[in-house]
């Protein structure tokens, strides 16, 4: 008999702008893996004011939230594929709204996580009502990502309301531990108390370990889900130890929960999976003119016009590489956080060394993203004292694609990654990544082998052996043709395949029998 396995999620690349990171990917393909092996699955998103505009509606319903009722809205997305088996579905409230942050997630340097709560606590709300109010098909599965999920573990454990959920199995897959949704118990806006106010949970099973007047949503994901996922083997070994920053980020201060739950039997490390079948490859040669193009385009953008200079003193670069193609290019895509970019931020002289070695080979490095402020001015300030930096302030998945296709060497240097999926998909377009000794990079790259990697105890180490393996790199590629040659096969014939890694979620998540793989 079918199962039906629901995915809650903040961010759904199976539709039409509704990502952030990769986070986006996996709810992207997994679904449809689990369609694959002849299951159902729904994934649900809030609209974040504007997702709803091309869906079809399903049902008005009602809801409790913060004490009064709330009128939602449930609408059916048809996704950027038609796949059977998959249903998308957006939630919308007139209260979700855009945020700056890929415009889906806020950014309240002042107030960690206020106006993402306010989001998040009234989906989860919603999602609990829909699913004992009988309006999505009866869910044998469901599936949480990220602390954004969590207030639907909580509902289930202490709200009334919702104690018919305590009978489907709920697992939570943790992307990215750093982020942790913490928030005030009492006496705030965005306080748990304010939110639900008839609730009574117990408050040391939600309390942050390390702030006693607020609760840690992921800590709550940890705690009450029957499944803890993290998304690589090596990411989940790396957790359950103390973090030391800035040389290693381990557990971020809920190592002894993540222990608990190995101890319990519930957590496990399941590397995530790429796709290797029907994937579009740009035209060879595209890159730059296509991020001229879209550069011009953001140039007419109302929301750009700050950004305006930058993107025409972008554009002439562009123009110069168009017309004088580079002998190397590296590139890198990522949110412009602490995680992709600590090194740079950190020590600026750092990229400055790239970028000079870069120069004598006649080379360039291009970033593509968005994120913090603070990156995104550094950035912009390195692109305008380095020719040989380019910058692309934006996302686009045209330009995207084509630097995945189009790069000589990708470059990710990330202070710790749960998994990482930009290393598959370089490497599966026959694209070496030179990638830090940490998480699931660890469980993907081997150094010389399929790619390169640096190490080191501490950062100072760290930093040394990154500008160090950078050189090998580039000597090879220049002066040992052959065995570039080899590493470029080796990267393209690896196979990080959906339908294993999803084989396992049956089986240790989901605790249903093992689908039948091809």
């Amino acid at each position: 008999m079918k199962k039906h396995i629901l995915f809650v999620a903040a961010e759904n690349d199976g539709i039409v702008d509704c990502k952030a990171g990769g986070m986006a990917d996996v709810v992207r393909d997994v679904p449809r893996q689990i369609a694959a092996f002849g299951d159902d699955v729904s994934v649900i998103t809030p609209s974040y004011g504007r997702l709803h505009h091309n869906s079809t509606p399903v049902k008005e319903f009602m809801f409790t939230y913060r004490g009064e009722l709330q009128k939602a809205f449930l609408l059916e997305n048809p996704g950027k594929k038609r796949i059977p088996g998959i249903r998308h579905y957006i939630l919308h409230h007139p209260d979700f709204r855009p945020g700056d942050i890929a415009k889906i997630y806020f950014n309240d340097p002042d107030r960690p996580f206020y106006t993402d709560t306010l989001t998040f606590s009234l989906f989860g709300a919603a999602v609990a009502e829909l699913m004992v109010s009988g309006i999505l098909d009866p869910v044998d599965i469901v599936h949480l990502h990220d602390w954004h999920t969590s207030f639907l573990l909580m509902l289930r454990e202490y709200h009334s309301r919702f104690t018919a959920l305590k009978n489907i199995r709920m697992v939570y897959s943790i992307h990215n531990l750093a982020i942790q949704g913490i928030r005030p118990l009492d006496n705030d806006y965005g306080s748990l108390k304010a939110f639900f106010p008839e609730m009574e949970p117990d408050v040391d099973t939600i309390r942050d370990p390390r702030y006693h007047d607020c609760f840690n949503l992921m800590a709550v994901g940890i705690r009450l889900a029957d499944a803890v996922h993290t998304v690589s083997p090596s990411y989940m070994e790396d957790i359950q130890k103390p973090s030391m920053p800035p040389g290693f980020i381990g557990g971020e201060g809920l190592e002894a929960d993540l222990k608990d739950a190995a101890r319990q039997g519930r957590l496990f490390g399941i590397l995530n999976g790429c796709n290797y079948k029907g994937y579009s490859v740009p035209e060879a040669g595209r890159l730059f003119p296509d991020a001229l193009k879209v550069t011009l385009k953001w140039l007419q953008m109302t929301e750009k016009k700050y950004k305006a200079r930058f993107l025409a003193h972008t554009g002439e670069k562009l123009l110069g590489l168009i017309e004088n193609p580079p002998k190397f290019i590296c590139g890198s895509v990522a949110r412009l956080t602490p995680q992709k970019f600590y090194f740079f931020k950190e020590d600026p002289s750092l990229m400055a060394s790239l970028l000079e070695a870069l120069e004598k080979r006649g080379g360039v490095f291009v970033v593509v993203g968005t994120g913090a402020p603070e990156y995104e001015r550094l950035f912009r300030a390195m692109s305008r004292r380095h020719e040989n930096f380019i910058f692309i302030n934006g996302q686009s998945e045209e330009v995207i694609d084509g630097l995945y296709a189009g790069s000589d060497l990708y470059v990710m240097p990330s202070l710790f990654e749960p998994c990482g999926i930009s290393q598959m998909l370089a490497m599966r377009n026959a694209q070496p990544c030179l990638v830090h000794y940490t998480g699931g990079l660890k469980d993907t790259v081997k150094h010389l082998e399929t790619g390169f990697v640096f190490k080191g105890e501490t950062l100072e180490a760290q930093k040394a052996d990154f500008i160090k393996v950078f050189k090998e790199a580039l000597e090879m590629y220049f002066n040992r043709k052959k065995q570039w040659k080899e590493i470029q096969k080796a990267a393209s014939m690896e196979r990080f395949t959906w339908e294993k890694s999803v084989a396992s979620y049956y089986t240790q998540l989901y605790k249903l029998s093992r689908p039948k793989t091809t």
